[in-house]
């Protein structure tokens, strides 16, 4: 099965749009961002910057006009914020990151090695590596996309009952346009989320999502009624 990057994003918008172009998969994008984002002319900052955030290496650091960096947000070039971006209290944006318009990271939000298409909201609490998240994505709080497995091998992909080899040691979450990750999930590394998926909170995911898919826990608790000593 062939999942180009266009199964994932609708990327005619997206002001970064040339980084998705000519790639059979979405996750070979994540392997050009370095060489991607030390293309640009970096050290452009606009918007409303907090003096008390800290901006590592502030010249490979671009941030849009609208922007707003609260106080004690931490951001590591090479980096790019779009236009009218929120970065709240406590984001660690530890570089390699880019990001589209209006979007959110927010408090203890941890990213690196990762894509945002716009209006991408990891709002609360989230760790996103070397992960894509695409247009209207919304992850609960608490998600974790975890991007290293506990072997420390190469991750693989499976896609209808085939592996797929990435020969990448770090991936997380490919997630498309329009996907909800309910509070406290956790992606396995390696996990394709089609467009328009709907995840329960709580879940651990891997594996394969096609789109307009909803995710829901297999087993519902048992309550047992009792009577108190």
């Amino acid at each position: 099965m062939s999942l180009p990057s266009s199964y994932f994003f609708d990327t005619t918008r997206y002001a970064h749009a040339i980084l998705f172009q000519q790639d059979p998969y979405p996750w070979l994008v994540l392997q050009k961002l370095t060489a991607y984002l030390k293309s640009l002319p970096l050290g452009d900052h606009k918007g409303t910057i907090s003096p008390q955030a800290y901006l590592v290496q502030p010249e490979l650091i671009s941030i849009g006009e609208g922007s707003i960096i609260e106080p004690g947000a931490y951001i590591q070039g090479p980096c790019v914020i779009g236009k009218h971006c929120v970065v709240r209290h406590g984001a660690y944006i530890r570089g390699n990151v880019l990001t589209g318009d209006h979007c959110v990271i927010g408090h203890t939000s941890e990213l690196k090695q990762a894509i945002l298409l716009d209006h991408a909201q990891a709002a609360h609490f989230a760790y996103v590596g070397d992960s894509i998240l695409g247009n209207h994505v919304n992850l609960g709080a608490g998600t974790k996309c975890a991007n290293f497995k506990l072997d420390h091998s190469e991750v693989q992909l499976r896609i209808d009952n085939q592996r797929i080899e990435t020969k990448m040691r770090k991936l997380g979450a490919i997630i498309g346009d329009q996907s909800q990750i309910g509070c406290n999930a956790v992606t396995s590394p390696g996990t394709l989320i089609g467009p328009a998926v709907r995840c329960y909170p709580c879940l651990y995911i891997d594996g394969f999502i096609p789109s307009y898919s909803l995710v829901k826990p297999a087993d519902k608790p048992v309550v047992y009624a009792y009577q108190p000593k």
